[in-house]
């Protein structure tokens, strides 16, 4: 029995001989260490950064879009109770007695006056001017509503431009995930050297805490910062193209050429592009808004990886 136990000794002997001959000394260990972790913080720091920046582009976005979609709303009504006028000063110009044969002066003006008062419309000559007039101040509305519709969705166009481009460099790059990969393995190894250095009678105390907070990149999980960010730039693309198609349709429901056609025809074709217009311009406010939950959510995986970073960082120091 005693023979088989000094077997059992010796053979672990021989192994623990075998492993410190396959791990890094201390000292080596914890200088690849340093090497390989030292200044992920930073970078990470450039990307939260950066987020935080399209966090703030995406919302401006948003806010322009729904001013966009709040206007569009606007001159919906507006053009509806300018359509309303319309078919008043119709009204008035339908009905006057015309005759074929001669009448005299009383029976005309008797004829007039019968007609007025069925139409409840005042004799009054100012009634049509007023009328005119409302008319032509819903006209101007019609079309400053218009024009701020097409620069707001212009705004959140642009907006969405720089969202794309942000959110297509906002992401880990090859250099910082091999770096990361990196510190983890030298973590592992310094993990292995610190088992042999404490075989070996050294004193660990500095090298276990580093081990012990570095270890923690083995828990982080980068991939969803790029995740967020693929995220954002295609919600942003998809607020680019809306946006730029309602921009154009918006423009040309309010051009000259589309309400000056009063025929059915043209009334028809302006309604139409009025809603198209409106209808991009909700699009495109969704996208920014689904672009900016994505860069906020972005940050907070950036903050969760860059915790480990810094910590790690400072301990190493």
């Amino acid at each position: 029995m005693l023979k088989k136990y000094f077997i059992l000794v010796a053979f672990l002997g021989v192994c623990t001989n075998c492993r410190a001959a396959d791990v890094l000394p201390l000292e080596d260990a914890l200088r690849a260490t340093y090497v390989s972790c030292m200044g992920i913080d930073e970078e990470l720091s450039d990307l939260k950064k950066m987020a935080g920046i399209n966090t703030a582009v995406t919302a401006v976005g948003t806010g322009l879009g729904i001013g966009a979609v709040a206007v569009g709303v606007s001159k919906a009504k507006t053009d509806d109770l300018l359509s309303q006028k319309y078919k008043e000063m119709e009204e008035l110009s339908y009905g006057a007695p015309t005759y074929v044969e001669t009448v005299d002066e009383e029976e005309f003006l008797s004829a007039v006056d019968k007609y007025l008062d069925n139409k409840n419309i005042s004799k009054n000559a100012g009634t049509t001017d007023k009328r005119q007039k409302e008319i032509d101040e819903l006209e101007s509305k019609s079309k400053r509503l218009g024009n701020w519709r097409t620069g707001l969705l212009a705004g959140n166009t642009v907006t969405n431009v720089a969202g794309v481009v942000i959110a297509a460099n906002n992401k880990v790059d090859k250099s910082l995930q091999e770096q990361i990969n990196d510190c983890k393995s030298s973590v592992r190894l310094l993990k292995d050297s610190i088992i042999v250095a404490k075989l070996n009678g050294q004193d660990i105390t500095e090298a276990k805490q580093i081990q012990s907070v570095c270890s923690g990149f083995e828990y982080v999980d980068i991939s969803k910062i790029n995740n967020r960010a693929t995220g954002a730039l295609v919600s942003s693309a998809v607020g680019v193209g809306t946006g730029a198609v309602g921009t154009i349709v918006s423009a040309m429901a309010n051009s000259n050429k589309v309400r000056n056609d009063n025929s059915e025809h043209g009334q028809q074709k302006e309604k139409n592009l009025n809603t198209a217009s409106n209808v991009l311009a909700a699009g495109a406010t969704v996208a920014s808004a689904s672009a900016t939950i994505f860069n906020a959510t972005q940050i907070k995986a950036i903050k969760d990886v860059a915790t480990v970073a810094e910590q790690c960082s400072e301990v190493l120091r």
